[in-house]
């Protein structure tokens, strides 16, 4: 799943990737926003409430809201410079040890808010959330070609308008058409169930529920870790 590039890969391989990785973006998009207040994975959402909180003249909020889009931004570029460097290297498994940055820094989270003082977590989580949302968009736009985008989720529900109606239309090949409705449809349905997972497993769970979904990540990086470049 982590291993072919663009055209390379099959539809099946986008639809794990899509299904999985917007499954953990969607669980982690809600806890950022129950615990504080803030999306991680929406950066639309955060421009938004820049931009209105600039209005109202309160700088330090506006200013927390533009940071959360600055750690998106870093976290994508860090994910794109270390991907860039791995494939210029011939090293095929980049893409598995990106994503197991990602499940390293979600466990160390889930350890150090577990061990740690309870301030934390709204002072520094959404902060380590963003940029991990930007890593992980960053690293499935890249392995897919711009195909699977797991926390754009604005942009897949638009794209998803524009192929039901390209289905309805009649005398069109929709073969193409249908692989990007399933694509777009099954990353929408997992990121809003694992919203939903997200809430309710961190209210049973707490913090446990970073550890559990670093290790979802360990699990989906392995097999490519495994292999031999």
């Amino acid at each position: 799943m982590l291993i072919r590039v663009g055209h390379e890969r099959s539809l099946q391989m986008d639809l794990m990737l899509a299904g999985w990785m917007s499954f953990i973006a969607g669980a982690l998009n809600a806890v950022g926003f129950l615990i504080a207040g803030s999306f991680t994975a929406n950066m639309t959402g955060n421009i938004s409430m820049f931009v209105e909180h600039l209005a109202d003249r309160d700088t330090i909020l506006a200013l927390s809201f533009a940071g959360l889009v600055l750690t998106f931004i870093i976290g994508a570029t860090f994910a794109a410079l270390v991907i860039q460097t791995g494939e210029a290297r011939g090293v095929r498994s980049i893409y598995g040890w990106v994503t197991a940055m990602e499940a390293a820094i979600l466990i160390a989270l889930g350890a150090a808010f577990l061990i740690g003082p309870a301030w934390a977590e709204e002072t520094h989580l959404v902060i380590v959330l963003s940029f991990v949302m930007g890593l992980q968009n960053a690293m499935t736009t890249m392995i897919s070609k711009a195909r699977v985008r797991t926390t754009h989720a604005s942009g897949m529900a638009t794209d998803l308008g524009i192929e039901i109606a390209a289905l309805m239309g009649r005398g069109q090949d929709r073969s193409d058409t249908l692989a990007k409705f399933k694509l777009h449809s099954l990353t929408l349905f997992s990121f809003a169930i694992g919203g939903l997972g997200g809430v309710f497993g961190y209210l049973w769970v707490s913090n446990w529920l970073f550890v559990i979904s670093g290790a979802m990540l360990v699990v989906i990086a392995l097999p490519t870790l495994l292999l031999r470049d």
